[in-house]
């Protein structure tokens, strides 16, 4: 049973619920009537082709864009962020594909990145021993919290954003290509600290274009498709009812080989 049916059958309630959420952009409807759930310890990828709406969304539970119309409820009551630091204030952070790192700086430097321990004198041994509290939390695989972000690896800056975002105390984290341009080592790292970031109880939202890790992160699979809700799909489902929810299409490249398949099984059956 995957988590978000556990908590539905305890009767929990979502941290995050979006209910008829629209963004348009002029004439143009980037968002449609969406809807979504997001329970506690619990991952949700969010997957879609590219125009989908994902960003969009993404940008909207942040707090950089406004919803046009339809309502966000966060633990049960209905708010509105009125800009990035109202969404990490509620308890929502960001981690978004390019990092924002600063790559001169060393690793306590990036995680206190704007959130210095007071603003006329840095306290650099406080901000040192929490970085480490924070990144062995994820057991991280770091040498030094004084080495610089330039020498790090993609895996390592993955590791680095992520605790920065858990600095505030977040309920819900949301990742955009966590694992975009990584190699295999590196992908199960950043994999692996998912799982640790979801055992906290806190909520994950991951958007991935790679079918194979949102079947071994993801506890839902929503798709979108044309800025609206498509289809929410366990993670075991068939890479048929996914693509096809993803393309609009039931008849592709991965349907035709599944149904070749499944002929090529029915002959072999039929002459045993």
């Amino acid at each position: 049973m995957s988590s978000s049916t556990s908590a539905r059958s305890e009767g929990r309630q979502p941290i995050l619920s979006l209910r008829k959420v629209s963004k348009n952009f002029g004439a143009v409807a980037a968002l449609t009537d969406i809807d979504l759930d997001v329970y506690p310890g619990e991952v949700v990828a969010l997957v879609g082709d590219n125009g989908a709406g994902k960003s969009t969304l993404i940008k909207t539970l942040a707090g950089a864009h406004s919803p046009t119309s339809g309502t966000i409820l966060f633990e049960g009551k209905e708010v509105v962020m009125e800009g990035p630091s109202a969404a990490l204030d509620l308890g929502i952070a960001t981690v978004f594909q390019d990092l924002a790192l600063c790559e001169n700086l060393d690793v306590v430097a990036n995680i206190f990145l704007g959130q210095e321990k007071t603003p006329w004198h840095m306290d650099e041994t406080e901000m040192e021993v929490t970085s480490w509290t924070l990144l062995n939390e994820l057991a991280a695989r770091i040498p030094s919290v004084r080495d610089v972000v330039a020498s790090l690896s993609g895996g390592q800056r993955q590791t680095v954003a992520i605790a920065r975002s858990l600095l505030s105390n977040p309920k819900i984290i949301m990742l955009d290509e966590p694992t975009a341009a990584l190699g295999v080592a590196q992908t199960a790292e950043v994999l692996n600290l998912v799982e640790r970031v979801k055992a906290k109880g806190l909520g994950v939202i991951m958007i991935s274009h790679n079918m194979q890790d949102v079947r071994a992160i993801a506890d839902r699979v929503v798709v979108l498709r044309l800025g609206k809700n498509n289809g929410v799909f366990a993670a075991d489902a068939s890479n048929e009812e996914l693509i096809g929810a993803i393309t609009g299409a039931t008849d592709n490249a991965v349907s035709r080989r599944a149904k070749r398949l499944a002929e090529a099984d029915k002959k072999v059956e039929e002459l045993q």
